[in-house]
């Protein structure tokens, strides 16, 4: 694990998005409430703020941190969903990790409730959108 012992604990911010496509029954399910194992989006919002707080267990070497707010949205698409997530800290290092690991599993929750209806549902795309604080500098994709 890197040290981050001398650096300025500072505020620090990351959003990271990815997709899940799915068939056009899948969506309908999914938009009409119908699936029988409940609704995926209200459940992958809570599983990507869970496993933002659990980065640090996931990740080897991934410091933990205080986070002090995480946001996960579900932004409807013609064939699926946008995933975001943005995450906050006042800490020596950044929470990329965790807006990434939040919107990876938010993606795997969604495909583990409705893969009953389309196994062929495709998670792409997850990647870091924008950063602010720290050392390094803002970075926006």
């Amino acid at each position: 694990m890197v040290d981050v012992s001398a650096k300025a604990v500072t505020a620090r911010e990351a959003v990271a998005r990815g997709h899940i496509t799915m068939s056009r029954a899948a969506l309908r399910q999914v938009r009409d409430g119908s699936l029988k194992k409940g609704d995926p989006l209200q459940i992958a919002r809570i599983a990507g703020v869970m496993a933002a707080k659990r980065t640090a267990e996931l990740i080897p070497l991934c410091h933990p941190l205080p986070l002090t707010h995480i946001d996960v949205s579900l932004l409807p698409e013609p064939d699926g969903y946008a995933i975001e997530a943005r995450v906050r800290t006042t800490a020596q290092t950044g929470v990329e990790m965790e807006a990434l690991t939040a919107v990876s599993v938010a993606a795997l929750t969604i495909y583990d409730m409705v893969k009953a209806v389309d196994k062929a549902m495709v998670i792409s795309d997850i990647r870091l959108i924008e950063k602010r604080g720290g050392r390094s500098g803002d970075y926006r994709a």
